[in-house]
Formats: structure tokens, C-alpha cells, sequence
């Protein structure tokens, strides 16, 4: 009778356990889809190359893909003046540990069928990760500093990169409501940056 009685008390003890960390989670789901919802949009660096004709003027397209998986985002970057042609297209893998919030990078394996494909999502459907690849150590950690506002940057050396003579990347990046500053940069072995901006980030505002 007194195991059976033990076993009762650990049994509650246990639900009661499992409730707490239920209401943790359902607080950080919270902030998760607040970051994924501010990500997601099309941007421009117009105004800021026009005070600094250092920078050009790029445009950034992050799309929802695959929401009954989790949250990803399809990701298109290109020359304004040449959408049609993107230079970057990556799928972002978008998830939290604690109070940090992970966006790991991928590439698709055929990008160039993907291509624009961001005008109807439901396309990507078709697409598995299998057909993607993860680029180990180049995820962005960020910290939610404020309402609809997330900070951080990829790991010390960790992101590999061969562009132009470099041997690793690095990424600084700011989400805001209608803003995204990121800020990416490659260097040689010696730590002699050979891309990217010089004076900061680039300023991509929502439109």
C-alpha cells in the first residue's frame, strides 16, 4: 500500500514537472515565430547606397516554406537592377535553444530550378532536405535584445570559405520590425579581409 502510495506522489510530482517546462516552451514558441515573422519580407539596400555609393543596392527576398515542418525561410539575393538572377539562394533553417535562436544555412542542390519560385511558396513542397545542404558553422546565433529585435552573428572562424582567396566567413546581423542589417565579410588564413563591406553592414529596409 505505501508503494502504491509513492508511486502516486511521484506521479503527480512528475505532471507537475512536465507542466512547468510545457509553459517555458510556449513562451519561447512565442518569441521564435515573433523572429521568423519579422524576417520574413522583401527588403532593399536602396536608401543606404544612396548616402554611401560604397554599397549597392541589393535586394533580399525571405519567404515561408515548408511551415508544417517547422519554420523555414527560401532566401533570394540579387542586384536590384537583376532579381531575375540572384547570386545568393538559401533556405534558412530557423530554431531555438534557451535564449538563443539558431538560423542554420542551406544550399539547394539545383538552386537555379528554384529560382523566383518564391512567388508561390507552396512550390517548395516538392522540395526535400535531401535536396538541401546544411553549411556546417556558418549559423547566425542571435539574442532577443527587445520587442521585435534580435542580435548576433556566426561563430569565431567557424563559417569555411574559399570567395576570392578567403578561408573563412563571418556574419554580423540586426532583425528589427522593418530592418535588417547584416554585415558579412571574408578572410584569408592571416585574417586579411579579401570581401565584403568595410565600414559596416549593409541596411536592407522592409518595402
Amino acid at each position: 500500500m505505501k508503494k502504491l502510495f509513492l508511486l502516486v506522489l511521484l506521479s503527480v510530482f512528475i505532471i507537475g514537472c512536465n507542466c512547468s517546462k510545457s509553459s517555458v516552451s510556449q513562451k519561447d514558441s512565442s518569441e521564435l515565430k515573433e523572429l521568423v515573422s519579422i524576417m520574413q519580407g522583401q527588403y532593399s539596400s536602396e536608401a543606404h547606397s544612396k548616402r554611401d555609393t560604397s554599397y549597392f543596392n541589393i535586394s533580399l527576398r525571405m519567404v515561408p516554406i515548408w511551415k508544417n515542418k517547422g519554420h523555414f525561410l527560401y532566401v533570394e539575393q540579387a542586384m536590384f537592377s537583376k532579381q531575375e538572377k540572384p547570386y545568393r539562394v538559401r533556405i534558412y533553417k530557423i530554431t531555438q535553444n534557451g535564449d538563443q535562436f539558431i538560423s542554420q544555412i542551406h544550399t539547394l542542390k539545383d538552386e537555379k530550378a528554384w529560382i523566383g519560385k518564391w512567388k508561390t511558396p507552396d512550390a517548395f513542397d516538392a522540395l526535400t532536405e535531401n535536396d538541401i545542404e546544411l553549411k556546417q558553422g556558418c549559423e547566425v546565433v542571435l539574442k532577443r535584445i527587445g520587442k521585435n529585435k534580435f542580435s548576433g552573428k556566426t561563430g569565431d572562424k567557424t563559417c569555411p570559405s574559399e570567395l576570392r582567396g578567403a578561408s573563412y566567413a563571418t556574419s554580423i546581423v540586426t532583425v528589427t520590425e522593418n530592418e535588417i542589417l547584416s554585415w558579412d565579410q571574408g578572410f584569408d588564413k592571416n585574417g586579411k579581409q579579401v570581401w565584403g563591406a568595410e565600414n559596416g553592414g549593409y541596411e536592407f529596409v522592409k518595402y
